[in-house]
């Protein structure tokens, strides 16, 4: 996974940054809080040799240097502790003053330090004043030689033994630093493993890599949809009703050398929105002066006719079984060159009905009295009947979901379509969330652009006119269909 991915993954799942940082400066605080204050207690050991002990300096400086290293496992010793706790009231036991203890030397010089940690300030520096005291005692000892004299080593206290006046812990600042470099670091890595364990489409990107098919169309999120689906009204000017101009516009160019007249419109799941995008595009067709019909073909829970505001009570099915003909129940909507064929009564069999000869002839008859026949199908991995219906049309359009579907949802309806040969003529991301820039532009130009005219006629009723010269050819190519 490259840099710039893992940035993306970032962005898009900061709540969990924000989260754990926030967990984490939470912890610090909390610790640093109910944290005992600790001081520490110091002396400083200077250790020399007389000169007539040793002749040579520099090797007396070697060996006080060795020395010095050796006089520092002695100073944690338990000879030591021991002595300390029998000779002096301390209120500790011999390893409890041990683990109080630690020394510490510095290369090349013949200084050793001791310090002391503890909670009580005081008995720090108790604990310091009786090291200091019986170590030397104690080094005394331990270089007199047999016959009683000084041995070649001297051991004096430089500096201390003195006690810090101010607790070296906790530190605040120092405890807060690190803990939110900490939460940052793990809220960044939880970000990556979120983003690299969500399975759900994310961007347009991953539906193309996953598809394998152009991205023709990106239709943002708009809350109004949900009481407003369809592109008319005030609908019309929004951001939502651009993106699907653009999907028209980039639909009727995905291969000019064999364009499809007969589009499927489908999805993997339900709810991902086909049914609103396949009404939308074909409003968006008829606006731009096509002869546009409309056919619901998702027999199972056909939703056209809601949205539409039409009766649904006759149409497709009644149809193929020979019931009526095509021509009585194609319905106009609206002032647009726009048709529509409703589901009609729901059949018992509805993969049998939609893969029949009687459907095949009735796309064949649609072909030639319509520019565009859009057809509204059934979710692909739910039921049979998309499949079933794109193989009969000129292509499909796939709409998915943003964070709603699976990528191996996708994949597994894509698979569905290629397995039998249907020409995929791209996807659609539904309900993308776009960058704000991006909506803000749209905004910003959208006054001016609908204010636009020319030739003194208002912009978009050039293709009204040119629909209405359509209309009268259009209604009688229909009634001829009914005979």
């Amino acid at each position: 996974m490259d840099l710039l991915r893992q940035l993306r993954l970032v962005r898009q799942h900061w709540w969990i940054v924000l989260v754990t940082l926030m967990v984490a400066l939470g912890v610090t605080a909390l610790v640093t809080v109910r944290a005992q204050p600790r001081y520490v207690a110091s002396v400083t050991f200077f250790v020399t040799t007389p000169s007539q002990g040793v002749s040579d300096a520099y090797q007396g400086g070697l060996f006080l240097q060795q020395r010095v290293k050796s006089y520092a496992e002695l100073l944690t010793s338990d000879r030591l502790a021991q002595s300390m706790v029998s000779e002096r009231q301390l209120g500790l036991t011999a390893d409890e003053v041990q683990r109080r203890v630690s020394t510490s030397t510095e290369t090349g010089t013949v200084l050793l330090r001791a310090s002391v940690t503890d909670t009580d300030q005081a008995r720090a520096l108790r604990i310091t004043e009786a090291l200091a005291a019986n170590f030397v005692e104690l080094v005394q000892k331990v270089e007199t030689r047999p016959d009683g004299s000084a041995g070649p080593i001297k051991i004096e206290v430089v500096s201390g033994p003195g006690v810090s006046p101010t607790p070296v812990s906790p530190q605040p600042v120092r405890n807060t630093v690190i803990g939110a470099l900490l939460g940052l670091l793990a809220g960044v890595g939880l970000a990556i493993l979120r983003g690299m364990a969500d399975v759900r489409l994310r961007d347009a990107a991953g539906l193309q890599r996953v598809t394998g098919s152009p991205l023709l169309g990106e239709i943002p999120l708009d809350p109004s949809a949900r009481v407003a689906p369809l592109i008319v009204g005030e609908a019309a000017t929004s951001a939502r009703a651009e993106a699907v101009r653009k999907l028209r516009t980039n639909l009727r160019f995905v291969d000019v050398h064999e364009p499809a007249r007969v589009i499927a419109v489908t999805s993997a799941l339900q709810g991902e929105g086909k049914t609103t995008m396949s009404c939308n595009l074909a409003i968006a067709l008829a606006e731009a002066g096509w002869r546009v019909l409309l056919v619901d073909a998702d027999l199972r829970r056909p939703k056209v006719g809601d949205y539409l505001g039409i009766d649904s009570g006759v149409g497709l099915t009644d149809v193929l079984v020979g019931d009526v003909h095509v021509g009585d129940v194609v319905q106009r909507w609206g002032d647009k060159s726009l048709l529509v064929l409703p589901s009609g009564s729901a059949p018992p069999n509805p993969s049998e009905l939609l893969g029949s000869k009687a459907m095949s002839d009735l796309l064949l008859a649609l072909r030639e009295s319509a520019d565009i026949v859009i057809i509204d199908t059934a979710p692909l991995l739910a039921v049979t009947d998309g499949v079933v219906v794109a193989v009969q049309a000129d292509g499909a359009l796939l709409v998915s979901q943003q964070g709603r579907t699976s990528r191996t949802q996708v994949a597994a309806a894509a698979r569905a379509l290629h397995s039998v040969s249907v020409r995929l003529l791209g996807c659609v991301l539904n309900m993308a969330r776009v960058p704000k820039t991006e909506a803000y532009q749209y905004e910003a130009y959208r006054v001016v652009a609908g204010t636009a005219s020319t030739d003194g006629i208002p912009a978009g009723r050039h293709a009204e006119r040119d629909a209405a010269a359509d209309k009268v050819d259009h209604t009688q190519e229909l009634t001829r269909l009914s005979r």
